[in-house]
């Protein structure tokens, strides 16, 4: 079957079985930072954005995608937004391990979305879902909320405030 997509903001043809998973057509097509890690939508390691929503793609399958919108974090490195997400990591002291990098920037990224800064609370329910494998809940809670105030105060202003609090 031929799905019609846009993929990375390029239009794309992708030859697959409907019931085929977009994570395992997506590592066909060589995007490396689609992981296959639980299968079962858990983990995050193979999240992307649908429609700028992140979903596992795991358990999507292709056949239901047709003239959508897909962007993998391959593509998403580029963007001012992961700027901000890493810089916020890397204040938390968040080393990405490279497996589960794309549910946790994802995950950050939908929250930087919504304009506002969230409570902690907030940011808890929505990343309570992920499996990190290479950081703590408080920590990726942390990295986030650092990530919010540099995308409000800029970086300088957030790191000399992170500094104060270590």
């Amino acid at each position: 079957m031929n799905i019609s997509v846009f993929l990375n903001g390029n239009k794309t043809i992708i030859e697959a079985r409907p019931e085929e998973s977009l994570m395992k057509v997506l590592r066909s097509l060589s995007y490396t930072s689609v992981k296959c890690g639980c299968s079962e939508g858990v983990c995050g390691s193979c999240t992307v954005l649908l429609n700028d929503k992140p979903v596992a793609s795991c358990r999507i399958p292709v056949g239901i995608i047709n003239n959508e919108d897909i962007e993998t974090l391959d593509h998403f490195l580029a963007t001012e937004e992961y700027t901000m997400i890493k810089q916020g990591f890397d204040l938390a002291g968040i080393k990405l391990c490279g497996y589960c990098n794309a549910g946790k920037i994802f995950c950050a990224y939908q929250i930087l979305k919504k304009n506002k800064v969230p409570d902690r609370q907030e940011i808890i329910e929505q990343v309570k879902t992920l499996a990190p494998c290479c950081t703590d809940l408080s920590t990726l809670v942390n990295g986030i909320i650092y990530a919010t105030e540099i995308r409000d105060k800029g970086y300088a202003a957030v790191a000399r405030i992170a500094g104060r609090r270590k």
